[in-house]
């Protein structure tokens, strides 16, 4: 019986192996294909763009869909995030001006309550809209897991440019300035 033994744990830890390769295969996310094509220099379509989401504070809703047109800088935040509130002023400036360019900056709240992220606005003296993914589908469709994250999506509603961790330097202005100079 101890002759097997060996043998038995090389081919149990084989079919481990193998089992842990085919579920990383298995859930290649969007996250990885949107993140690909962007450092491929193709400009893959924002999912879920007629999703409608609420806007924070108010009644109304609004879509990626209803930007069509703009240049859409979508930050993916949470109130309890250091990091996001680090970058608020960044895409507050940004917004401005994006705003004389015919673009603007979208908040998306990930894994928050509504008046934890009403009062982070009001904190951070925040100007652009902000949406609510209550289910986190939204954010989720983006290969998001966490916060915080920035998209830039050209005026055909193609994600030109994302940044998966906090916004430094000038990321932001180097990447949207061709964005915002490509009028097509």
């Amino acid at each position: 019986m101890r002759r097997f033994l060996i043998p038995g744990l090389v081919v149990a830890a084989a079919v481990a192996l193998l089992a842990l390769l085919a579920f990383g295969v298995s859930s290649q996310s969007t996250n990885s294909s949107i993140d690909s094509a962007v450092a491929h220099g193709t400009r893959p379509p924002a999912p879920n763009a007629s999703t409608a989401l609420p806007i924070l504070g108010a009644s109304g809703k609004e879509t990626l869909t209803d930007l069509r047109g703009r240049v859409v800088v979508l930050n993916v935040f949470a109130s309890w995030c250091g990091p996001c509130r680090a970058e608020a002023p960044i895409l507050d400036q940004e917004q401005r001006t994006l705003l004389r360019h015919g673009g603007t900056v979208l908040g998306v709240t990930y894994l928050d309550n509504s008046s934890d992220s009403e009062a982070f606005i009001r904190q951070e003296h925040i100007t652009y809209p902000v949406v609510r993914d209550v289910s986190g589908n939204f954010v989720r469709s983006f290969g998001s897991t966490g916060v915080p994250e920035t998209f830039i999506i050209d005026r055909n509603g193609r994600i030109a440019a994302l940044r998966r961790y906090e916004l430094a330097g000038n990321w932001l202005q180097r990447a949207v300035t061709p964005i915002l100079a490509d009028k097509s």
